[in-house]
This record gives C-alpha cells, structure tokens and sequence, in this order.
C-alpha cells in the first residue's frame, strides 16, 4: 500500500505519539494467540484463515474492542478470507467476541447508558430504518430475495430451493393462525407484501398490512392490486380496529425493548377476542446492552433483538402463549441463498451502489449474520398467541 494510505490509517488507529510498530507487534501477538483458541490463523491457507493486508488492524481492534472496528477494518479492505461466514462461526463458538479486552470504555458505556434511557424506537423515530434499509432500493432486494420478495427467515424441512422454503414459511404460518376466508388479517410490518398476497390468495382472507417504509408500501400494492389487500404507510402504534388474525414477520426486531409492553398492549387491542396472533422474530436466550455496533451504523439503525425473558414478561397478562417454535438454523441457510443471489447479481447492482464500500458492507452483513446463527447465538422464534379472555383450544403445528 502507498504511503499517503499508511499514514491515514495510523492517524485513524491512534492520535497518540506511540511507537506503532511496537505497538502492532504487541497487538499482532495478542490476537494470533487469541485467535488460536477457534483454530484460525493469520495468513492461513485455509478458507477461514484470516489474510491480513494492513497491519494496523491488530491494534484497531484491540484499541476498541468492539465488532465495529472489526467489520470497518474488512469494508476498508485491511484483512480478508476466503469463507467469511466459517470464520465467524468459529469467531462466535469460541466466545472470541467477549474475550477481546474493552478498552473502548467510553463507546461501552455510551452502548448502555443509549439502551437505558433513550428510546430508539420511538414513534418520532420509528420511520428512520425504513428509509435508511428498505428503502434503499427495491432493485437489490428483487435480486436478492425469492419471487416474493420475503426479508425473514425460511423455513427449509424438505425445500430444495429458497423459494420452496419461503412458501412453506408463509403456508406454516397461515395453517398456524387457522386462516378461513372472509377472516381480517392484520399484517404488521408487511415488508413488500408476499404474505398478504399469499394469504388473501390460497386462504380468502381480507388484509391490513402496515409497513414503514415508502418503497415497500409502492411495490406491496402493486403486488396485491385487485385483491382484498390494503396496504398502510401508518406505525403500529397509531392503527384502530379489530382483527380476527394478527401476524407480524420480521418487524419486531424493530420494536426495542422499551416498547415490548406497548407493543403486546397494541396487538391485545386489535385482537378479536376469540383471534389468534401469530409473532414471527429473531430471537436470543439473554438481553444485551444496545445492539450490534456495526448492524446499528450500517445496516438496522434502532433495532434490537429480543430476549426470550422481555417477549415473556411483556406479554404476560395481555395474551395467553400457545405455542414457541424455535428453528433458528434454518436462518443460517437462507442468509447463505440471499448472499449467494446478491454476489451472482452484483455485476447488475454495482453501477447503482458505491462499488467496493457497499459489496463487502452487505457481505459482511450477511456472511456474519449466517455465522451468528449457525454458532446458535441467534434463534428464530415463532410464538403464537390467543387472547386471555378466550376459551378456544389450540394444537401446535409443524
């Protein structure tokens, strides 16, 4: 690399007046033996081995301590590796992530004291990752996700192709919530519409979808046009009526803890009394602190995925719990088909998007998303729910 390049990134690394060749020969020897404890090695010949370009990565990570640093340092194109998602599967099975030393204190604790007292997710706020994520362009997600352009989890029991898997997702769903025509089906957080249209399609029902983002609420009408399908540009917050059926698919996620209770109280109040609520989301066994730093700069500004103790303690009271189906490794597989279809059509996307910055940004999202579920650190639930006052019997399905 030239030399104005070495000099940006030492500027970057550190402001302070420090011998950086000692200070990265320390850092390189820090991580190499950390790195050891998952069986990967700098400049390795196997695919998850780590190729280091710049060595002042080593201390760039070490002098914050967070996953920032890590995935800025891969976008810049200071490291690389063959397999991005083995290398973090064994990164996350081995705990490497909370071994590394927290030497950036005062982003830690900025992390904590945001998730304690402020309120990402407000409703003032609630229309910030829709313009910032889903709006960025219908192209990408038309090439990227299956037919019906569905942004969460497949569900893979004998699928051979993403689009199978999607379908039985959504057909799980709707035989799930025991859909028959002429029911009101309210679709929280609609994305582009493939299950509204699916369930007014195969199953007679009249739809409500909201969603957030502008481009979605476009490409969802055209997709249901003709259909009893009404699709809204409206917070879950602000919506009225009365619903047989709810549903809400990859939204949550959105919600943020601090408005769990809220979030239950909304669906509660929309419920028909003797209607089912069926909440589809990304899920993990313990709260943390904030969320994920790179995911909140890059990629979902405001989300945070919930704990199974804050969905308990917010629904408990407002709605009985039926059934909590968890197959969480069936988002391993569908990040891997979304990252496969995005790379095949790059060489289309790449004159509309910044070239290099956005290809290794959004895989990195997704490479290391699917090594999040595959090391089990992330779940995937589906959680159904009757109302309290209701004396229906419900069987779980599969």
């Amino acid at each position: 690399m030239g030399n104005s390049t070495a000099e940006v990134s030492n500027k970057n690394v550190s402001n302070k007046k420090v011998n950086h060749k000692t200070t990265r020969s320390a850092a390189q020897r820090y991580v190499v033996k950390l790195l050891e404890q998952a069986d990967i090695r700098i400049n390795g010949d196997r695919p998850w081995d780590i190729q280091v370009h710049n060595e002042a990565v080593f201390s760039r990570i070490l002098s914050s301590g967070t996953h920032l640093a890590f995935a800025e340092s891969y976008m810049q194109n200071w490291w690389d590796t063959q397999s991005l998602d083995q290398l973090i599967t064994r990164i996350l099975s081995a705990r490497l992530d909370k071994k590394v030393p927290k030497l950036g204190r005062l982003q830690l604790l900025k992390a904590v004291l945001n998730a304690a007292f402020l309120n990402k997710q407000s409703p003032e706020r609630a229309f910030e990752v829709g313009e910032v994520h889903y709006d960025i362009g219908n192209d990408l997600y038309e090439k990227m996700l299956d037919p019906r352009m569905i942004y969460s989890c497949a569900y893979w029991p004998g699928a051979e192709t993403l689009e199978q898997a999607q379908e039985q997702k959504l057909d799980l769903i709707c035989r799930k919530l025991e859909l028959a025509p002429g029911m009101q089906l309210l679709d929280i957080g609609c994305g582009w519409g493939g299950l509204a249209e699916f369930a007014a399609r195969r199953y007679g029902v009249d739809v409500v979808g909201i969603t957030i983002s502008k481009e979605q609420q476009k490409l969802a009408r055209e997709r249901c046009a003709g259909l009893p399908v009404d699709i809204r540009l409206v917070d879950y917050r602000a919506l009225e009526g009365q619903f047989d059926r709810i549903v809400s698919v990859g939204m949550f996620e959105h919600v943020g803890r601090k408005n769990h209770r809220v979030y239950f109280e909304t669906v509660r109040r929309l419920l028909a009394r003797d209607g089912l609520f069926l909440l589809h989301t990304i899920g993990a066994d313990k709260a943390r602190h904030g969320v994920d730093p790179f995911i909140e700069k890059y990629i979902f500004p405001n989300g945070e995925i919930p704990s199974r103790h804050s969905v308990n303690q917010s629904s408990l009271d407002l709605l009985r719990l039926e059934d909590w189906h968890n197959f969480g490794p069936d988002y391993d597989r569908t990040l891997m088909a979304w990252w496969h279809n995005f790379d095949r059509a790059w060489p289309e996307l790449k004159e509309r998007y910044d070239h290099n910055h956005f290809y290794r940004m959004w895989k990195f999202y997704l490479l290391s998303s699917a090594g999040y579920f595959r090391s089990r650190g992330g779940q995937l639930w589906q959680i159904v729910f009757s109302h309290l006052d209701s004396n229906r019997e419900y069987r779980s399905l599969r």
